[in-house]
């Protein structure tokens, strides 16, 4: 068998000229003990914790140095003062000029006085001038619809008055208080009141029953108008007033409706004098 191929020797250490080297065949160098290697973790332990006591002591060094200096002044302001104001100051508005106070109290105030001569509706004798949510709803198409928007736009309460001339016309007036913190419930009541009046007669004309609808705006209002039909409306023609107009406005967080319901076409000016004078006692 071929044997293993030895390893090369390693090479001798070199020696300089006047060392002393022992005589071949001689005692052995003695052999040095290994060295036992320097533990490191103390050593980083003792740096960081040098480095901490340095940040306290200079932090304290700092506290102390500014505790002992005068505070400094801060620049003056951008903006010149502002002198005070002299005199007294303005008297709150009467109740008969601040619009908010008479809103709040009795809303049934506000409404018209029923006319000499005229008699009030018999349903609204038991009312005693007010309707409630769930009433006021079910004056509409769709009750349960309306009394969910009606909850949606924040109503508060509704005050209604309402005669009867004879057997020449109508009148209904309603007061609609809304709370109006998130919604503008007022504004968008009479909107829709509005677009209805046109769009139902807008929808009979089409249907080829000749309704047609004339408006005009009520002066002082800003957005108040007033919607007559010179037509009986379909399906009332057998009913004592098959005459209808109606008017929409607000003032504030009162939506304000006014009905009327003649034997003969209503006058355009004597519902417009009627939505003026409700106008002005809000």
């Amino acid at each position: 068998m071929e044997e293993e191929p030895r390893r090369p020797a390693a090479p001798a250490e070199p020696t300089t000229p006047d060392e002393d080297v022992p005589p071949a065949g001689g005692p052995s160098a003695p052999v040095e003990e290994p060295v036992r290697p320097r533990r490191r973790g103390r050593t980083a332990l003792l740096i960081g914790a040098a480095t901490v006591l340095g940040l306290v002591a200079g932090t304290c060094a700092g506290v102390l140095v500014q505790a002992d200096r005068e505070p400094t002044k801060l620049p003056p302001l951008s903006q010149a003062a502002l002198a005070p104001s002299t005199g007294k100051a303005p008297k709150p508005l009467p109740a008969d000029q601040d619009r908010r106070v008479r809103t709040e109290g009795d809303l049934r105030d506000l409404l018209l006085e029923k006319p000499r001569g005229a008699e009030e509706f018999d349903w609204l004798k038991g009312s005693e001038g007010w309707i409630d949510l769930a009433g006021y709803a079910g004056t509409f198409g769709y009750p349960q619809r309306a009394f969910e928007n009606l909850l949606r736009n924040e109503f508060r309460r509704a005050a209604v008055t309402g005669w009867e001339v004879g057997e020449t016309y109508s009148v209904e007036i309603r007061l609609i208080q809304y709370r109006q913190e998130e919604v503008l419930g007022a504004t968008e009541a009479n909107e829709k009141n509005q677009y209805f009046a046109t769009d139902l007669a807008d929808e009979y004309f089409v249907a080829g029953d000749g309704l047609r609808v004339g408006d005009w705006s009520i002066p002082g209002t800003g957005d108040g108008r007033v919607f007559v039909n010179d037509e009986p409306v379909p399906g009332l023609d057998s009913t004592q007033f098959p005459y209808r107009a109606q008017a929409h406005a607000r003032r504030g967080d009162i939506a304000v409706q006014i009905w009327v319901s003649g034997a003969k076409p209503i006058d355009k000016k004597m519902i417009l004098d009627l939505a003026e004078q409700q106008m002005e006692r809000l």
